[in-house]
């Protein structure tokens, strides 16, 4: 005979059972679909039935995916769908143009992204021209790049790395993915430098340096 009591938990079970991994699946591919940011799996779990797993579901969806038009891509700490690497030329017409970086941005952005976490000094020490404070307000901007701790050297310096729509931008699931500069100068997106002694001096050949001040590196690295 069946007491009460476990009629009861038998009803609570029921009431809290997760949905099957296969409406689970199409639970995290909804999502995904309709949302244009990554989520991370915590924000899923949030979202889906009590008792789900957003990561297992997504570890079924991802597969389901490989090779088709879209795939399921971690980005980060968050996962999103995007279009195949190998289709991305289909959406150039799509693509809008809305900002060109200037030389001494792209320069800084990729030092930033090699070098995280790094110091403005530190930019400055390996670009061997200053970095003016319209190239840092514009990647800043941009979100590409944000700031991190502070470095536990005198003067406890604000440290930069790249963000995760930097990551997405650019479909990397972390900077570690980043290509290397034998790729780099054979896709022709790096030039070899000249050597060290021929580098220009601090202040030389950064055309933005003439934006920047005392007030404004006091503005950029205040508390």
């Amino acid at each position: 005979m069946t007491d009460d009591t476990d009629i009861d938990t038998e009803v609570e079970k029921s009431l809290f059972e997760a949905p099957p991994m296969g409406e689970q699946e199409r639970m995290v591919e909804a999502i995904l679909f309709a949302t244009a940011e990554p989520v991370t799996v915590k924000d899923l779990n949030d979202r889906m039935p009590h008792g789900s797993d957003a990561a297992e579901a997504l570890v079924y969806l991802r597969k389901r995916y490989e090779g088709r038009g879209v795939n399921v891509v971690k980005v980060g700490d968050a996962w999103a769908i995007r279009t195949a690497p190998d289709l991305g030329f289909l959406m150039q017409k799509e693509t809008v143009e809305t900002r060109k970086l200037s030389r001494a941005a792209i320069e800084t952005l990729a030092i930033i992204a090699y070098h995280q976490p790094v110091t403005r000094a530190e930019i400055e020490e390996i670009r061997g021209v200053s970095v003016s404070r319209g190239t840092v307000d514009q990647l800043l901007e941009m979100e590409w790049i944000r700031f991190g701790r502070r470095k536990m050297t005198p003067g406890r310096p604000v440290t930069f790395v790249v963000t995760q729509d930097f990551l997405d931008h650019f479909g990397l699931e972390s900077a570690r993915d980043l290509p290397g500069l034998k790729e780099l100068r054979a896709a022709g997106l790096l030039e070899n430098r000249p050597p060290l002694g021929t580098l220009p001096q601090m202040g030389e050949g950064d055309v933005d340096s003439e934006e920047e001040t005392e007030e404004g590196q006091s503005e950029l690295f205040e508390d």
